[in-house]
């Protein structure tokens, strides 16, 4: 099916008499017959329910629709797209272990690698995206078990060469994973250009109305992880706590997601409600709508801040004269998202006026929002960090994080224009 349709119809399809609409199972436990079947359940030798900290209907139908709209073999939902991020690269990184990860990441996950993943043991070195393959060759190490980025990037907008970091990925026998949370798999599927994994935010595009937290991690298939079985002993080698199950040959292509259900989901629990995994689908019933209106409204944006005096610059792939625009002609023809990044002439006051003088654009902290809204990282989400510390974070000092809605194009320029007269 068309990814249109899949939004609408994938991942649940009622038997007779069922529920045309996908149900919310708020339910912790599953009835069973005989002690047996519950066994086998606990022994993953039977396909089933039985407490929602591992499986639930509503939330695997979900990841199906997911999956399916990804291209991916297998889906696994979390509470939230951080815990995705961890999730993803935890299942196959443990202590002792390395990630390679793009500069241009979300602040959120930048800490996540650079701080508390340390503590854990695992380390991390950091690569300019725009770096060559050999360049980026020079980060990898003997115990590098994975390599990360984001197709778009947040807050900066930079998009992604997907080819190359898998192939540089690929060559040092690890897997490429991206986090396509920006584009959603509507404007681009990384599987299509190597990538191996996927992460998402459902909180962001997917949902589109800011109703929940949510995250989601797709595995593609693709990665051969008995062909590199040294690296990667948890999927390769027996797992204990299953009576000696071995992931790779008990479940082949299911192996890495079927190992973060049974055995990090089962561990940490950072499971989403049914109810916030039904509201998510009725997100992703209308993604296939949203999107297009999202990247006209942020083109038509992008233009009218393109011109203007004054600002300083616009960073929106879809822009003729931007750095990215080969790269997203390449990896976003359909367009990237309604996400744009710019800077005002003046100084980190002149940021805060304009944000301050808005009407209909909000100031708040979520992003890829059915409503347009705006913020300030170096005043908000990264204000502890030095112009300086900003910089080396792929964020310069001014930049205005500008999420499009899908309101009129017309009346979100009517309100940055007043924005702009007011801070003279």
């Amino acid at each position: 099916m068309k990814r249109e349709t899949l939004c609408v119809q994938g991942g649940w399809a009622p038997k007779n008499g069922e529920p045309r609409v996908l149900p919310i199972i708020q339910s912790t436990t599953f009835k069973y017959d005989n002690s047996e079947e519950m066994a086998m359940l606990f022994d993953l030798k039977k396909e089933g329910y039985f407490y929602s900290r591992l499986q639930n209907p509503t939330n695997d139908a979900v990841a199906k629709k997911i999956c399916a709209l990804e291209g991916g073999v297998g889906a696994m939902l979390t509470s939230s797209g951080q815990a995705a991020n961890f999730y993803a690269v935890f299942n196959i990184c443990e202590a002792g272990g390395h990630v390679v990860a793009s500069t241009e990441i979300y602040g959120g996950t930048y800490n996540l690698f650079n701080v508390t993943m340390r503590k854990l043991g695992i380390d991390c070195t950091f690569v300019n995206p725009e770096a060559s393959e050999e360049e980026l060759q020079k980060a990898f190490r003997p115990n590098t078990k994975v390599m990360f980025g984001e197709t778009i990037s947040n807050p900066g907008c930079n998009v992604l060469d997907i080819e190359k970091f898998a192939a540089v990925a690929h060559r040092n026998g690890v897997p490429l994973i991206i986090d396509n949370t920006f584009a959603t798999p509507i404007n681009c599927r990384p599987f299509e250009w190597g990538c191996d994994i996927v992460t998402h935010s459902t909180t962001k595009y997917m949902d589109g109305h800011a109703t929940q937290v949510g995250g989601v991690i797709v595995d593609s298939g693709h990665f051969d992880w008995e062909k590199h079985a040294d690296k990667f002993p948890g999927l390769c080698t027996p797992d204990d706590s299953y009576h000696g199950l071995t992931y790779t040959k008990a479940f082949g292509k299911m192996c890495y997601i079927t190992k973060l259900v049974a055995q990090l989901m089962r561990d940490l629990g950072s499971i989403p409600a049914p109810q916030n995994s039904f509201l998510l689908n009725l997100g992703l019933e209308t993604l296939h709508l949203r999107m297009p209106q999202h990247c006209k409204n942020a083109q038509a944006v992008a233009e009218f801040l393109h011109d203007d005096d004054r600002v300083a610059w616009v960073n929106y792939s879809g822009l003729e004269d931007n750095k990215n625009h080969e790269l997203a002609t390449k990896y976003l023809p359909n367009g990237s998202c309604g996400v744009l990044a710019f800077g005002l002439k003046g100084d980190r006051n002149t940021a805060i006026k304009f944000m301050d003088a808005l009407k209909l654009v909000n100031i708040v902290t979520h992003v890829a929002d059915a409503r347009s809204c705006v913020l300030h990282p170096a005043s908000h989400t990264h204000r502890q960090l030095s112009d300086e510390q900003l910089r080396e974070a792929g964020i310069a000092p001014d930049l205005i994080r500008f999420s499009v809605g899908i309101e009129a194009a017309e009346d979100i320029i009517d309100d940055i224009r007043q924005a702009l007269d007011a801070i003279k």
